[in-house]
């Protein structure tokens, strides 16, 4: 089910496993594998959350790897797995850095997922932020915003519904060239990943949806102001889906030190913190859990859904 501006708050995660800097991974994810993966995303369309999201890197230089990791599954083929043992969560990538690659080869692996997945399939796009990894693909580290620019109106084309989808533009042309199959969707959704006023901007013009990335609860309602009066000023009017990364998340009362950040207690007392968001204008939160294990993640996952969820319009 698409998630749209006008119904109650939808909720998705950013799958564990398939990334793993130590900013944020638990230290269970390390051993964790396939059918960990697996079991959490049928959870998480078991229990109603409306999305799964998966990161993209290509290679992380050695400078990084103590921080970001060098775990990093390929968003494509991730979604893709997971969209053969699943029946109604959506699939996202988040984000997928297009600017690495020429928008005709991403059209042709997302179109194919959408059409694999039964039209399920959120395109989550950015900038991205690592110099080696543009430099040792050919592509412009330098103009990737001007890159990121042209390759989301490429990709509108070549996601649509033509066979032989058309574009000019100052990088990329393309014109008799025939994409099958297309998309299950009519139209893929874009979002735009990024809180830089760049980022910010780009949402507002091109953008379906936008994932800000980590912008603190009192920095948000700034920024979708300014969201809102960039596409208005660009004469847009389609609705977009504003998102937030939430605190990280503990139902119930931890019996171990999950951060000082993460709200924790009953589950009536996080659905009040978390309704700020669409007091806001939020129309979806994405939710992280603090776990030991990969039961001890699910049973949250199911805890949320069951005990936090139905207190989010409230």
């Amino acid at each position: 089910m698409p998630i749209s501006t006008t119904g109650p708050l939808s909720y998705g995660m950013q799958l564990p496993i398939q990334s793993q800097s130590t900013i944020y991974a638990e230290g269970w994810e390390a051993a964790a594998g396939p059918a960990d993966l697996a079991a959490i995303a049928r959870t998480a369309d078991r229990t109603g959350f409306s999305y799964l999201a998966s990161c993209d890197h290509v290679a992380i230089p050695r400078r990084l790897a103590g921080v970001m990791g060098t775990v990093w599954y390929d968003p494509v083929a991730t979604l893709a797995h997971l969209a053969g043992i699943t029946e109604r969560v959506l699939l996202m990538s988040h984000v997928a850095v297009v600017g690495l690659r020429h928008p005709l080869a991403t059209a042709k692996q997302y179109a194919t997922l959408d059409h694999l997945c039964g039209g399920r399939l959120i395109l989550g796009v950015g900038a991205g932020h690592v110099p080696e990894e543009f430099e040792a693909l050919g592509a412009d580290f330098d103009g990737r915003g001007g890159v990121l620019d042209e390759t989301i109106d490429a990709l509108k084309a070549a996601l649509g519904p033509e066979e032989y989808p058309e574009f000019t533009g100052e990088r990329f042309s393309f014109g008799g060239l025939g994409q099958l199959p297309r998309p299950a969707q009519e139209r893929v959704p874009v979002w735009v990943g990024g809180s830089s006023p760049a980022a910010v901007r780009r949402a507002a013009v091109r953008g379906d949806g936008w994932l800000p990335q980590g912008d603190p609860r009192e920095q948000l309602p700034a920024q979708i102001a300014r969201l809102k009066e960039l596409r208005e000023a660009a004469g847009v009017e389609a609705p977009i889906v504003v998102g937030a990364i939430t605190e990280p998340l503990y139902v119930g009362e931890p019996e171990w030190s999950v951060g000082r950040r993460t709200l924790t207690g009953k589950p009536e007392a996080i659905a009040e913190s978390l309704r700020a968001y669409p007091a806001m204008g939020v129309h979806q939160i994405q939710v992280r859990f603090r776990s030991r294990s990969r039961s001890e993640l699910t049973d949250q996952m199911a805890a949320f859904a069951a005990e936090v969820a139905p207190h989010l319009d409230r």
